[in-house]
């Protein structure tokens, strides 16, 4: 009725409350399994609750489809095989990180290691599944930065053929607001820096400390750098609402797959700056060409 009421063919809020709808299932029944294992002695068995992990991204990329539309194309998954790696995403929404789920671990048949917020333990599926796989929750608030760095590095430690680990070096969801309100603390900490990274339009300035310690940790591993579009204005209910008004939502995910021996090992934090400024190039392109699509 409030859609119809305020001309809004599309009905957007009436297909977002159904994919609301479509997540609570999923939750519910994403711990009702993770209890079933616990009960059948699974509890530690990786494998079943990867499975999991697979089915819960499925059903949420499907009902994300059935309900708000959401077109994803995933470019080039086939560079992220063979593992083990470690992957550097931009992140732009909520959304984001369960395709790059869904990307590596349904399509590309590989095991993501994710290091996440520890405010995404009140996800209660993510919370109980989340511990029982080789995740970390990391503790943005904490005094003891090296204890939160030793448990990012520890992630990325034992890899297997078809382990990943995976970060995102910017530490929140990228807006404008929050890339002008970075750059000009930056300009106060590090004025060369920010003059550096002073032309990025689309990503925040990267952080360098958790994205080296997971490279640190796994000395022998290519890196893969995740850019996407389609998900910016994404990381609110509001923005959410304006893009299912406009129509379905397409979003496009790729991948760049960077060789070790060509990351230098004495200078990471510089290599990264560049990385992301090559990525937002390659961001706003892809979003160009996303416009001429749609």
């Amino acid at each position: 009725m409030v859609d119809l009421s305020r001309r809004k063919w599309r009905l957007p809020i009436v297909r977002l409350i159904a994919f609301l709808l479509c997540w609570a299932w999923l939750e519910t029944a994403g711990v009702v399994a993770s209890i079933a294992f616990w009960t059948a002695g699974q509890k530690r068995n990786v494998s079943l609750h990867y499975t999991l992990q697979r089915w819960w991204a499925g059903g949420l990329i499907l009902a994300l489809r059935a309900t708000v539309g959401l077109r994803i194309e995933v470019k080039n998954p086939e560079v992220l095989v063979p593992g083990p790696l470690v992957v550097l995403s931009r992140h732009a929404s909520l959304a984001d990180s369960l395709v790059s789920a869904w990307a590596m671990g349904n399509i590309a048949g590989l095991h993501p290691r994710y290091v996440l917020k520890r405010e995404l333990m009140l996800d209660p599926c993510l919370d109980i599944v989340g511990h029982r796989l080789p995740n970390y929750f990391l503790n943005r608030t904490s005094n003891n930065v090296q204890e939160e760095l030793a448990g990012v590095a520890a992630l990325s430690k034992d890899l297997g053929h078809s382990d990943v680990s995976v970060i995102f070096p910017e530490g929140t969801r990228a807006n404008a607001s929050k890339r002008q309100r970075l750059l000009e603390k930056l300009t106060e900490r590090n004025p060369e820096r920010a003059q550096l990274l002073a032309p990025l339009t689309m990503l925040l300035p990267p952080k360098p400390a958790g994205a080296i310690a997971l490279m640190q940790g796994a000395p022998q591993c290519d890196v893969v750098i995740a850019g996407h579009v389609g998900f910016d204005g994404l990381d609110t209910f509001g923005g959410m609402l304006r893009h299912l008004e406009q129509g379905n939502v397409k979003c496009v995910m790729w991948f760049r797959r960077i060789a070790r021996p060509d990351i230098p090992t004495e200078s990471m934090a510089a290599w990264l700056d560049q990385q992301w400024l090559l990525l937002d190039t390659e961001v706003q392109a892809q979003s160009e060409a996303l416009k001429g699509v749609k």
